[in-house]
Order: C-alpha cells, then sequence, then structure tokens
C-alpha cells in the first residue's frame, strides 16, 4: 500500500510503502472494543467510596422496647433502614483495571491502524519540526492540510516547538510514539504519523 509523504507546509514530499501487516487488516470491532475496554477501565481512579455498618458512629445497642412499641425491634441505629445508617452493598475503593493478553493488545493496534488506513484518515508528514512554538503558525498549516481533529505521532521525541505549539489548539493531540494508543487513534477524525513514527511501528511489530 503506497501513500503521499507531505510537508507541514503542504507541499509533496515523496511516497512511502505501508505494510499490509500492519496498515493492510481487516478491522474487527470486537478486538477494537475489548482494548478501548481496558484503557478506559485501567485509567478509572476507583476513589469512590460509601461508609457501610462497621463505620457508622452511631448505637450498636437496642434503642427501643422489646415489646409494646408498636415497631421492630430494631438492635442498632447504624443499619442501612435508617437516615445516617451505613449503605447496604456500596462502592469500595478498588482498582477498575482487567488483565488483556499482551498478543490481542498488539493485534487491536494494527486493526487501528488498519481502520484509519482503510478509511482514508491516515496522513504521513516528512517531520514535525517547527522553527518557532507558534500556535496561530501550525493552525494554519494543519487547516492547509484539512486536519481539525487529529492526532499527531512523531518520532521517540516530540519537536519541543510543535508540542508547545499544538497544546492550545482544540482537538489536536501530539504524542510521541511511545504515547501511541488504541482509543486516541480511534477518537481523532485523522491520523498523522511522521515517517520516524511509520519507521518505529514498522520495527515494533516486525
Amino acid at each position: 500500500m503506497k501513500l503521499d509523504v507531505t510537508t507541514l507546509a503542504s507541499k509533496s514530499a515523496g511516497t512511502v510503502e505501508l505494510s499490509e501487516t500492519i496498515f493492510g487488516l481487516e478491522p474487527r470491532k470486537d478486538i477494537l472494543h475489548r482494548m478501548v475496554r481496558y484503557q478506559l477501565a485501567k485509567r478509572q481512579a476507583g476513589t469512590h467510596k460509601t461508609k457501610g455498618r462497621s463505620e457508622i458512629s452511631l448505637t450498636g445497642t437496642r434503642w427501643g422496647k422489646q415489646k409494646g412499641g408498636g415497631t421492630a425491634r430494631h438492635g442498632s441505629r447504624r443499619s442501612n433502614i435508617f437516615i445516617g445508617g451505613g449503605r447496604a452493598h456500596g462502592p469500595v475503593v478498588r482498582s477498575h483495571a482487567h488483565k488483556l493478553q499482551r498478543g490481542v493488545r498488539l493485534m487491536a493496534m494494527k486493526h487501528a491502524l488498519s481502520a484509519k488506513a482503510g478509511a482514508g484518515e491516515l496522513v504521513i508528514l516528512d517531520s514535525e519540526t517547527m522553527k518557532a512554538p507558534k500556535t496561530t503558525q501550525l493552525k494554519d498549516s494543519l487547516a492547509k492540510l484539512g486536519l481539525t481533529n487529529v492526532l499527531v505521532i512523531g518520532g521517540e521525541k516530540l519537536d519541543e516547538n510543535f508540542a508547545l505549539a499544538a497544546r492550545n489548539l482544540p482537538n489536536v493531540d501530539a504524542l510521541p510514539i511511545a504515547g501511541i494508543n488504541v482509543y486516541d487513534v480511534l477518537r481523532r477524525h485523522k491520523l498523522v504519523l511522521t515517517k520516524a513514527a511509520l519507521e518505529a511501528l514498522e520495527a515494533r511489530f516486525k
């Protein structure tokens, strides 16, 4: 699969051959769904908490008559049926993360990249280097390329000027190759890979 390479100035920079084993697969929604669930569950804080009966500071002695009161014979004010009582089966602090096999995670990344390539939503950029961290300049450059909602993946280290300029733009994310993930790839309309990022991906999946 061949794809044109462009520059930030919207000029042609040749073509590049994409690997069919990475960018030419038929995307499987079930694999992508499992990976997105895995990522979102892993990032959940899990700090929600309610107090149970044992954590409530209320009397635990019988507070009414055993007989003749006309009500049930309650033995504790900490019961969940009373105002201020403990919550029954309430949420506790825990991790929401679950396991997903490494092979499935690698497969999900390939299917996400293939989905972008197959839908025509993949752009190959020669380099993300900028001379100055000018947000307006980057916005104009991306507009010329037709990129308004985009994830840009750079090489091992993202160009500092580009990162500074991109962080003020809405719907524009910029990550080094180590930060590429299925969720961010899918949630943006376009995926931009630099040539350095492309080489790193091919080396990773070789």
